[in-house]
């Protein structure tokens, strides 16, 4: 084998590595139990919209 295969299949079985590493990263984040925010500790302002709309009337003479 040169040296170009060999490397070539290094990077490609370090790659599964690494993805293999990722997916099982990713199940262990997702099976934690997800307790959300107390309602009462947050401060949420109160929104205020105002709109104000005019229309002027076009007169043709």
């Amino acid at each position: 084998m040169n040296r170009s295969k060999i490397i070539a299949i290094l990077t490609g079985a370090i790659s599964v590595i690494l993805a293999i590493a990722y997916l099982i990263l990713v199940q262990l984040l997702d099976y934690r139990d997800m307790i959300p925010a107390p309602i009462s500790q947050v401060y949420s302002a109160p929104a205020i919209a105002i709109s104000h709309w005019q229309v002027d009337k076009i007169t043709q003479i």
